[in-house]
C-alpha cells in the first residue's frame, strides 16, 4: 500500500543553506525547520545570520562565511565539518546581480555575477562532497539544490548580462554534477524562482501589482510557493528528480515584456 505519511519530511536531516539569512534562502530555511530538519544558515554578514538563526529558533543555526572566493566556500565547508560528518541537505542560495547598459558593462560586474553565483556552488560543492556522500544512501539520497533563475531560461528586459550567463550555466551544471554524483547516492537539482519579492528582484519587491499583469497567473510569486518547491525537492517525495529544475513562476514570462518604467 502507498504510504505517503512520511513523504515531505525532512525530520532528522540536517541542511546547509547559504544566502540563508534573508529573503528566498531565509524562506527555504524556515520552510525545512517546519518540517523537522536542523537548519545551518550562512552568509557574509555576522549580525544578519545570528539574527536569523535566533529569530527561527532552536533548529536554526548561525554558519556565516562570505563564499565569493574558492577559499571562502572551502573554509564554509570546514566550519561545517567542525560540527557534523554528514550534510543530508546543501541548497546553494547565495547570489548577485549587477545591471548596466551593454556598452558600459564592467569586468567587475561580469567576475562578481558569475564567481558567486556560478563558481562558488560549484567548489562548495566539491569542498561538501566528503559529507553529502556520508549521508547518502541507497533509498535516501542527500540532496543538493540549486538556486538558479528563470532569467537563465530565457530572456528578460533587463540587461543583466552577467546574471544571465550565470545562471543559464548553473542549470546545466547542475545537469552535469547530477550525472556525476549520482553514483554517491547525491541528488542535485535545482529551482528556478520566477518574480519573487527580494533585496535583488527589486522589481518584484517595489512594482508586484504592475509586474503581475505579465504573468499568467496574475501575481508575483509568495513565500509558500518557494517553501513547497524546496521541501519537494528536499523530501522523499523528490528522490527521482535528478539534474531537473523545477520552474516556479506563475506562467511563462516572455522577453517580450516592457520594462517596469515604460510599462
Amino acid at each position: 500500500m502507498l504510504d505517503t505519511t512520511t513523504l515531505f519530511s525532512l525530520e532528522g536531516r540536517i541542511a546547509l543553506v547559504t544566502g540563508g539569512s534573508r529573503n528566498l534562502g531565509k524562506t527555504i530555511a524556515e520552510a525545512y525547520i517546519a518540517q523537522g530538519a536542523t537548519v545551518y544558515v550562512s552568509a557574509r554578514k555576522v549580525a544578519d545570520c545570528d539574527a536569523t538563526a535566533e529569530e527561527l529558533g532552536p533548529n536554526c543555526h548561525s554558519l556565516p562565511q562570505d563564499i565569493a572566493t574558492v577559499e571562502g566556500a572551502r573554509a564554509l565547508a570546514a566550519a561545517f565539518a567542525k560540527k557534523h560528518r554528514r550534510l543530508d541537505i546543501l541548497v546553494n542560495n547565495a547570489g548577485a546581480a549587477w545591471g548596466a547598459p551593454f556598452e558600459e558593462f564592467p569586468e567587475a560586474g561580469w567576475d562578481k555575477v558569475m564567481d558567486l553565483n556560478l563558481k562558488s556552488p560549484f567548489f562548495l560543492i566539491q569542498a561538501l562532497h566528503p559529507q553529502l556522500k556520508a549521508a547518502g544512501a541507497e533509498g535516501r539520497p542527500s540532496k543538493v539544490i540549486n538556486i538558479t533563475s528563470i532569467d537563465g531560461q530565457r530572456l528578460s528586459a533587463w540587461d543583466t548580462y552577467s546574471y544571465h550567463a550565470s545562471k543559464s550555466g548553473l542549470i546545466y551544471l547542475t545537469k552535469r554534477l547530477a550525472a556525476h554524483l549520482i553514483r554517491d547516492n547525491i541528488v542535485v537539482s535545482s529551482i528556478a524562482p520566477g518574480a519573487f519579492a527580494s533585496d535583488m528582484n527589486r522589481a518584484a519587491r517595489d512594482h508586484a501589482d504592475r509586474l503581475a499583469k505579465h504573468i499568467p497567473m496574475g501575481r508575483i510569486g509568495n513565500p509558500e510557493d518557494l517553501a513547497g518547491a524546496a521541501i519537494y525537492l528536499a523530501s522523499r517525495a523528490g528522490d527521482y528528480v535528478v539534474g531537473d529544475t523545477l520552474t516556479v513562476d506563475g506562467g511563462v514570462v516572455h522577453a517580450s515584456i516592457a520594462r517596469l518604467g515604460d510599462a
